[in-house]
């Protein structure tokens, strides 16, 4: 009893999908994707089988088509489930059992199906849809979770809201199927689901900048690190950790001056990272020159 969309970014080869549900955790029971290999949606009367079946069926080759058809043909009760699959080159399945409460129904597009079932009209997966397709210049996070509040303008779940998870893929096939889950995540019980899933992907690209700006600063290549720096905390202003351990990475830099401004900033919103700074000079965890934060311990 919720709505989905399963999807693979054309320029990237990126898949995901995305969900909403008056349902605890419903991430947990409808998200599954692999990298390199596919994702699946499983809903309505859920049957969680098919996420891990189905994306094995595609690692040996099926497409999402054949997939699905061969996990409904041994399926007694297929007529009260609803899945969507989409593979790595792109072939979407959906099926809407015969059975699943109204409304109910799916829509597909190229790379991209939407589903839902019990929702409040027959409109919400053509609007998912309709999302996807003007949001292409986005990232496939970005494109999934604007068709989630599209579901959500357009009447949504029947019975209201609860919880909504996101997962996304690399195109990259690995060895191992754990690997390669460029964002996984999940708002377990909320008052506004899709809202508060926003809110954390903000956060996560956020984190990601300023992850690449470490990357970037490790390879001497202060100005772009600086740039991606800038770009995470922007994103983020209100995490306060996070400009903290910019700050110090600065500290070894032409922007000295800088990150030592963010550490006073820091420190004088929340005074625990002054003893955490003595720690970590105390420890050599870091290249940390003491004298140049002398005057902001003290």
């Amino acid at each position: 009893m919720t709505y989905s969309i399963v999807a693979r970014d054309e320029k990237t080869g990126e898949m995901g999908v995305a969900v909403q549900s008056h349902y605890f955790s419903v991430g947990s029971v409808v998200t599954w994707a692999r990298a390199g290999v596919g994702a699946v949606a499983t809903q309505a009367m859920v049957e969680p089988k098919y996420g891990p079946l189905g994306l094995e069926l595609m690692a040996a080759g099926k497409t999402a088509v054949e997939a699905l058809n061969a996990l409904l043909s041994v399926d007694t009760k297929a007529d009260v489930r609803q899945v969507a699959m989409v593979d790595s080159r792109g072939n979407v399945a959906a099926h809407t059992g015969s059975r699943c409460i109204p409304y109910a129904g799916h829509v597909t597009g190229k790379g991209v199906s939407c589903q839902g079932n019990i929702m409040r009209n027959g409109s919400v997966w053509g609007e998912m849809l309709g999302s996807y397709k003007r949001n292409g210049s986005l990232p496939l996070p970005e494109r999934l979770v604007e068709a989630l509040e599209a579901a959500e303008r357009a009447g949504g779940d029947a019975r209201g809201k609860q919880s909504a998870a996101i997962l996304v893929v690399s195109p990259e096939r690995s060895s191992s199927y754990w690997d390669g889950r460029l964002l996984e995540l999940r708002v377990e019980d909320s008052a506004e689901p899709v809202k508060e899933l926003k809110r954390l992907l903000r956060y996560w690209r956020g984190y990601e900048w300023v992850s690449k700006g470490d990357d970037l600063l490790t390879s001497g290549k202060y100005d772009e690190a600086s740039d991606a720096y800038e770009k995470g905390l922007n994103l983020v202003p209100e995490v306060l950790e996070l400009k903290y351990w910019v700050g110090l990475s600065l500290l070894n830099t032409r922007q000295r001056a800088r990150g030592l401004q963010m550490l006073k900033e820091v420190f004088k919103l929340e005074r625990d990272w002054v003893p955490i700074t003595r720690r970590i000079i105390k420890a050599r965890s870091l290249r940390i020159d003491p004298q140049s934060v002398r005057k902001l311990l003290t």
